[in-house]
């Protein structure tokens, strides 16, 4: 590969030629190359970097350029978690396909085009060398929102300036991390806009800028975001990019755009800076699961859109009909697809238009996979929190679009449609096939004790007259210059830190728990959960999908497959399974004793006097119906 310094400089020249001859200048900005955190045994000589302020239609020059097809281009994904897209592993985001599309649409093969996972790099540091050698490194990540996670590590801020030192090519950086650095990715923390030492920030669509920066000869970009044809056309192109995540095929989920943007302004949330909504249409949605279904992807969540029931409309009303073309596009061109999720929904949406919206809801849960989640961004249960951070819902309101969502698409499947929501002795061991979950956030304007009570009450409401809430989202805020709680910034955050620990907890333990036993209850089966890690002499893993159940099986399988579990137990927010359906011939004493009524004493008395002919034979005598979830396997006679 040859290297760029010649044609480079060529190119620079010719562009500053340019600038004076049409009035326009450039900001020239040293950046600290001083040899930290590069490859060992390397030196390099301080360098300088060139950021283009303001960059002339490139149709305007002329000359050496770099030819595409001569870059060799890295890119690094170190996650992104925003208020309406998400991309921390088993989950890969739009950015970095949506960025291999335009690479390729700009004429970069595709076998030059090398991607990885930041945690890729921390545990194969031999990977480091495709960061030094490319000519054009793309750093994509940002998180706009506070979260913990489980299938991977987002990037740290020194980490991403690691990247800027290590490579000896152009660099640029994109994603939501254009919103603002914090240092840490945690709640209750202020961010500030840095470029972490990178050449370039792309402040409008990275892909767009990547387009263009190839299309430059490396030299510059506007900032600007892509249409429509542009992404329908780079989705679909930068499909091959998943083949190299290193959960591919089996443990990778395709977040998926339908809009970006929101016809509302509350305080806090990034996804106004992305202006009102826009649609991509049917027929490009579908085209890019057919993409990805083509290079071995099975699972789906339509993640990206501030609204699923608003998606196709004026940007608020429901369009029943553009989600039954979506949805039964996609199961058409994926019939053989395993998980097919949503995330957000706006309670705001179901009260203004109940009939259009139920209609909606019948449409995604004929179409989904079980155990969906429609988050509601309630945000805050108190009035005076509501005005002061212009929140579109009340608590009322909420809880009115919480029925309805329960009442449509809480069944079960094998169960009664009409009987939802359907949960008790008498439900299918199932996972309902959708269900909202309420996000709530604190350290808004206006909080103030009250509101910690307003919100757990909403809650203890929402268990009382017998409704399900998947999941229950509490955080802290994080503030974001462009958005209103800029100014505020942590500070009612961080006073209030003692009473949010407090009151997290009594939600924990007082609404979580029984709430999960509701949702999921003895004996309910979770279908291909994937064992992710060991920790204290057990296996955890959890399905693919939306907010995904935490589940801990008794001792250390292999990792890296999957298993049927039949739930036994709860926690606040995960279960205890055992291998469903759990031989009662080989079961070992920890799977028998986490199974309800069943104790140490009895798990041994179990193992002495097998094996058994049914698992009636054991008389194990208890109030449980234990076939639910166990068998015994045909014994072997001799002949």
């Amino acid at each position: 590969m040859r290297r760029l310094g010649c044609a480079r400089r060529e190119w620079s020249e010719r562009l500053e030629r340019c600038e004076r001859e049409n009035g326009v200048t450039r900001e020239r900005r040293g950046i600290g190359r001083d040899g930290k955190g590069r490859l060992a045994g390397r030196t390099h000589p301080p360098a300088r970097s060139v950021r283009l302020v303001t960059v002339l239609p490139l149709e305007s020059l002329s000359g050496a350029m770099t030819d595409p097809e001569t870059l060799a281009v890295t890119i690094v994904d170190g996650y992104v978690d925003e208020p309406a897209h998400f991309g921390v592993p088993p989950y890969i985001s739009t950015y970095p396909r949506y960025a291999a599309g335009a690479l390729v649409d700009a004429g970069v093969p595709r076998e030059q085009i090398t991607y990885h996972t930041i945690d890729r790099l921390r545990d194969e540091p031999d990977y480091w060398r495709d960061v030094d050698e490319a000519d054009l490194l793309l750093y994509l990540g940002g998180m706009t929102v506070p979260g913990k996670y489980v299938g991977g590590t987002p990037a740290e801020p020194d980490e991403v300036r690691k990247l800027a030192w290590t490579t000896d090519g152009t660099s640029l950086m994109g994603g939501p991390v254009k919103f603002g650095v914090g240092d840490e990715n945690a709640g209750a923390t202020e961010t500030e806009r840095r470029d972490l030492d990178f050449d370039f920030v792309a402040k409008g669509d990275v892909e767009a800028a990547v387009y263009d920066l190839v299309e430059s000869g490396l030299e510059g970009f506007n900032n600007r975001m892509r249409d429509v044809n542009e992404v329908s056309r780079w989705a679909q192109e930068g499909a091959f990019i998943v083949e190299q995540h290193p959960n591919h095929p089996q443990h990778l989920i395709c977040e998926l755009e339908t809009s970006r943007g929101c016809a509302y302004r509350c305080s806090f949330c990034t996804e106004p800076l992305y202006g009102n909504p826009s649609f991509r249409s049917p027929p490009s949605v579908v085209g890019e699961v057919d993409a990805l279904s083509d290079y071995g992807v099975k699972h789906f969540r339509l993640g990206r859109q501030a609204d699923i029931l608003a998606y196709g409309g004026d940007g608020e009303a429901p369009n029943p009909d553009a989600l039954r073309q979506l949805y039964s596009g996609i199961r058409e061109v994926a019939p053989d697809l395993e998980t097919l999720h949503l995330d957000n929904m706006n309670p705001i949406t179901i009260v203004n238009w109940p009939e259009q919206s139920r209609e909606g809801i019948r449409i995604i849960a004929e179409h989904n996979t079980p155990g969906d989640t429609a988050a509601f961004g309630l945000e805050s249960a108190d009035p005076v929190v509501q005005e002061a951070n212009n929140l579109n819902v009340t608590a009322e309101e909420c809880f009115e679009a919480v029925r309805i969502v329960n009442e449509e698409a809480g069944w079960r499947p094998g169960g009664d449609r009409d009987a939802a929501p359907t949960f008790g002795d008498d439900a299918p061991r199932r996972l309902p096939k959708l269900l909202p979950g309420i996000n709530l956030l604190h350290g808004l304007k206006g909080e103030r004790e009250e509101t910690y009570e307003r919100n757990r009450a909403f809650l203890q409401r929402v268990y009382d007259e017998g409704y399900m809430l998947r999941r229950i989202n509490i955080r802290q805020v994080m503030a974001f210059d462009g958005t209103d709680m800029s100014e505020t910034g942590a500070e009612i955050a961080n006073e209030h830190k003692q009473l949010f620990k407090r009151y997290k907890k009594r939600v924990r333990e007082e609404i979580d728990n029984p709430m999960l036993e509701r949702v999921v209850p003895p004996g309910t089966v979770l279908p291909d959960v994937h064992l992710e890690y060991h920790q204290d002499g057990k296996t955890f893993g959890r399905q693919l999908g939306t907010y995904p159940l935490l589940v801990g099986i008794p001792g250390e399988r292999e990792l890296d497959r999957t298993i049927d579990v039949a739930v036994v137990d709860h926690g606040y927010r995960s279960v205890t399974g055992v291998p469903y359906p759990l031989d009662l011939n080989g079961a070992s004493m920890d799977e028998l004793a986490a199974i309800p009524g069943i104790g140490d004493r009895t798990a041994g008395d179990i193992v002495v006097n097998r094996p058994y002919e049914s698992v009636a034979d054991a008389a194990l005598g208890t109030e449980f119906d234990l076939t639910q979830f166990m068998t015994t396997r045909p014994l072997e006679r001799a002949d």
